[in-house]
């Protein structure tokens, strides 16, 4: 008699099911005669009793054979082990795949399907169905019969909710949302309150539509209508959002459902709305403003329990996405000013479009950017309005994935499908998105199935290129009258008060739009208040020149402060050494270079109360190690900010090291300095032409905001930029793109050659009331060079000069004059002194815009008119600001009997040679021809 462990013929079996010739004939036959139709439930024994019943966990084989006991026994426990796996990947598969067979689409155009979750795929028979099993991670109390968990499942997971969830991580956080779905079979209970809440502002979203539509024929207006589940969606969120403590909520959407949203989320009149349509007074616009679905608006909602919450719809340009960083910029913004660390008192709600969402970048930069500390907000609820179509073009040939939300499988967060013509399954996956963010300070994403019922916008035909489609929507009644039959089904509204609800809407508007044709109204634009209260834009003013000076004692006292760092800290043998030469600059034993001056300029900001912002790629130590603000402990890698330690009093302080994205950082960037108006916002390119990528938000947010929506910002770009032979892509900020963007002193175009004039620009822009982006191009090879330095005296006395003049000692007579701006000077400079020209004069424009004919007329002033007038830049002809300064000032200076001329590297379509050896010839003959002829 032979003795086999259970875990010996676990493993024989295994075997067997992989290579049945593999076994013995004895063990063969036994397995062949295994039959689950002859096991039954009744015999069936716990894992634990069978170790009892075997002997220690063994069975009696006689010679090759198994005995009938073994059999019998080894039979049960096989089949229930078996059953209860396939039970278990049954499960998991719905809660892995049910979205695949939700009832998604209004349409019913499409339904996925997904085999997988049939019970036969698993070896369960319908007879099965009325066996018990235990579920015990199902909410079920044990002996729930198959038939009763399938059930479950496919209302949990296969209604009118799609969950995608099994892709995070965090057990903690699938155990969560499993619970919360499967013990309400993912379906929220709702009062006859909430109920008529709901039909309530279907009816408020579909009169809007059908009111607009009839008065203003022909009209952009884009529609909502086929979506109009996206009024009480966002109703409810808000209400939610109250109840959890959230005070202020940042919104921002496309252009679709955009008027509907203004007039019955935000409240903006409709006599306000109406009267855009019309557009009686042209002469309020000329060359500024924008169409009626990009702007924004504020507001104040009132929750059913009295809580208020502040709501801000930012407006959007055309790139419809690049809003996302900049309303997650203004959150965390507000989150930072009122001290909210633990980012609940202020929220964000995007609404994207399916079709942009799953296209464009930068929603894939803004989700990146979500859980990083610089940027984090504590969770913002994205919010697809699915039209299952992006224009024209379907969902096949715009995205290579099943949704358009699989980018943000990139989280560990949940992403809710939802049918919108369910407005009860809406309103499960608000309560529950919402709940999500509460609980976990996440994203959390519900994907709104809809359609557009009048195409792309109203002078659209969609039926040229979705003629199926269209015949189903065609023949499709409205959300407001499925929901409505539903609830007199359910007796919870009579037909008079449906019918009250709408005649109520109707009536008011139509005595808003006969307010609106009155010749007296004109629309009451909301102007900044709050905390941009005193500050202004416009014109650059004459009399907005503050005190950039700080005294003796502080640049002292504030430089050794910068230059400390504590007893025990192992700094790096290096950095002792940079530490040191800052303590020597405090002690005034030498001169400041450019990150000193940046450094103190900071720093005296920050005691006088402005907080600074400061972000880009490896901005702590700075792209060409020249700024060191964090130091590291060589030990234990702590961290040392002495900006962050300057006074107890002092104003709060971030050095973010962003993520390796321009759009999304410089979009985050602006948005916070637009609710941060007393700060120092920074934004850093790695090198100067990095902004390309973020040309978006510098051409559509940043020189256009003011003109557009009447917003400031004073966001300071920082450009590295000069030609030092490091190839196109190192040396050119583009300057040129700047300058064609500049009109009605609507931007700061700098390049200051000093660290005095950095420190004094970067205080003025701190503390002017006048608000404007500011542009610096700051230098590369120049951080080190041996010539820019500053004094202290430099730092205590002077102001920001716009042109520095010629430094020449009792000048004799002056030849030539040459215009330049940045690292060219110091070059210039050397090569005058190299050859003792003395006959030439160098003057440096240190801000390109603005800048009044008035201010280079007066530099220009000591020289005798007819002298020969040269603009010397570095970039190429076709670049630089060349032809910007030739437009710009050269009829003037031809009046003064100036003939402005160039010298520059001939025309080229990209900004350099990839040559450090042809540089240094360009450069030596640029160079030459300054000083040639003379």
């Amino acid at each position: 008699m032979n003795s086999y462990s259970l875990d010996y013929i676990d493993d024989l079996y295994v075997q067997y099911i992989r290579d049945p010739s593999s076994v013995s004939p004895g063990w063969r036959k036994y397995f062949e005669e295994f039959s689950l139709a002859n096991a039954t439930a009744s015999g069936a024994s716990e894992q634990s009793g069978l170790q009892a019943t075997t002997a220690g966990g063994s069975v009696a084989v006689a010679g090759d054979e198994p005995n009938a006991q073994a059999r019998s026994i080894r039979d049960e426990a096989l089949w229930l082990a078996q059953m209860q796996d396939r039970v278990d990947n049954l499960v998991r598969e719905y809660r892995v795949r049910g979205h695949l067979m939700a009832k998604l689409d209004p349409l019913k155009l499409a339904n996925l399907g997904n085999p997988e979750l049939e019970p036969g795929a698993y070896g369960l028979s319908e007879e099965d169905m009325a066996r018990p099993f235990s579920c015990p991670n199902l909410q079920y109390v044990d002996g729930r019969t198959l038939g009763d968990i399938v059930t479950k499942l496919q209302n949990t997971y296969c209604r009118s909710i799609g969950a995608q969830f099994m892709h995070i991580d965090n057990r903690t956080i699938r155990d969560w949302l499993q619970r919360r779905m499967e013990s309400c079979e993912n379906r929220l209970e709702l009062s006859r309150e909430v109920q008529c809440r709901i039909y309530s502002r279907l009816t408020d979203a579909a009169i809007f539509e059908e009111f607009v539509r009839r008065k203003f024929v022909g009209a952009k207006t884009f529609s909502l209508e086929g979506a109009e589940s996206l009024i009480p969606l966002l109703d409810l969120s808000l209400e939610k959002a109250g109840q959890h403590g959230v005070e202020g909520v940042l919104l921002a959407m496309a252009h679709r459902g955009r008027l509907n949203v203004l007039a019955n989320i935000m409240g903006k009149r409709a006599q306000s709305i109406f009267w855009s349509f019309d557009d009686p007074r042209p002469d309020m616009h000329r060359g500024a403003g924008d169409v009626r679905y990009h702007l924004g608006y504020s507001s104040d909602w009132a929750t059913s329990t009295g809580a208020k919450v502040h709501i801000s719809l930012c407006f959007n340009p055309s790139h419809l996405e690049y809003v996302n960083t900049v309303a997650q910029g203004r959150c965390r913004a507000k989150q930072d000013r009122s001290g909210d660390d633990r980012h609940s008192k202020f929220m964000t709600i995007l609404v994207h479009g399916d079709a942009a969402f799953a296209g464009e970048g930068i929603v894939q930069e803004t989700l990146n950017m979500s859980e990083l500390p610089g940027y984090k907000t504590g969770g913002t609820l994205h919010v697809i309005l699915n039209n299952q179509v992006g224009f024209t073009t379907e969902p096949d040939e715009s995205r290579s994935c099943t949704y358009a939300t699989d980018v943000a499988k990139m989280l560990q967060i949940p992403i809710f499908h939802v049918n919108g013509e369910d407005p009860e399954a809406v309103a499960q996956v608000v309560n529950l998105a919402m709940d999500f963010r509460r609980e976990f300070r996440r994203d959390v994403v519900i994907d709104m199935y809809a359609y557009r019922k009048w195409g792309h916008n109203e002078g659209d035909e969609p039926r040229f290129t979705q003629p199926l489609m269209y015949k189903t929507i065609d023949e499709r009644k409205s959300v407001r009258e499925s929901y409505l039959k539903r609830l007199l089904k359910l007796g919870e509204i009579t037909r008079q008060e449906a019918d009250a609800i709408a005649e109520v809407r109707q009536t008011k508007l139509e005595r808003e739009f006969e307010l609106a044709q009155k010749e007296e109204f004109i629309d009451d634009l909301q102007t900044l208040g709050g905390s941009w209260q005193g500050y202004y834009g416009g014109d650059e003013p004459l009399d907005d020149l503050p005190d950039t000076m700080i005294s003796d004692s502080r640049a002292r006292a504030l430089m050794g402060k910068l230059a400390a760092y504590p007893k025990d800290f192992q700094i790096n043998r290096k950095l002792k050494r940079f530490m040191e030469l800052r303590g020597e600059m405090a002690e005034g034993k030498r001169g400041l270079d450019w990150s000193a001056g940046e450094a103190l300029a900071l720093a005296s900001m920050l005691v006088e109360g402005h907080p600074v912002r400061f972000s880009g790629q490896d901005c702590e130590r700075g792209t060409f190690s020249q700024r060191h603000s964090v130091l590291h402990d060589t030990v234990d890698n702590t961290k040392h900010m002495p900006l962050n330690n300057l006074s107890a009093d002092q104003a709060r302080v971030d050095i973010i090291n962003s993520p390796l994205c321009e759009a999304g950082v410089l979009g985050f960037e602006y948005g916070y300095s637009l609710d941060c108006p007393e700060g120092v916002v920074i934004w850093e390119a790695q090198f100067g032409d990095f902004w390309n990528v973020a040309q978006v938000i510098v051409d559509q947010f940043i020189t256009s905001a003011e003109d557009k929506w009447g917003r400031l910002s004073h966001i300071t770009l920082l450009l590295p930029h000069g030609f030092e032979g490091a190839g196109p892509e190192h040396c050119s900020a583009r300057l040129e793109r700047f300058l064609l963007l500049t009109a009605e002193d609507n931007i700061q175009v700098t390049q200051p050659s000093t660290p005095a004039q950095y420190f004094h620009l970067l205080r003025r822009q701190a503390k002017r009331r006048w608000s404007k982006p500011l542009v610096v191009l700051t230098p590369k090879s120049l951080l080190r060079h041996p010539e820019v330095v500053s004094q202290l005296e430099d730092f205590t006395t002077g102001k920001f000069e716009k042109i520095l003049p010629d430094t020449r000692q009792a000048p004799p007579q002056t030849d030539r004059i040459l215009l330049c701006s940045g690292k060219v000077y110091y070059e210039l400079a050397e090569k005058r002194k190299a050859i003792g020209a003395d006959n030439v004069a160098i003057v440096r424009i240190e801000q390109y815009y603005p800048l009044k004919e008035e201010t280079l007329a007066e530099a220009l002033q000591p020289y005798q008119p007819g002298t020969d007038l040269v603009w010397v830049q570095e970039e190429p002809t076709n670049m630089g600001a060349w032809q910007f300064m030739k437009v710009k000032f050269g009829d003037m200076l031809a009046d003064l009997n100036f003939k402005l001329r160039r010298i520059s590297r001939v025309e080229s379509a990209s900004p350099s040679t990839g040559s450090a050896s042809a540089h240094k010839l360009e450069q030596d003959d640029l160079i030459e021809e300054a000083f040639a002829n003379l």
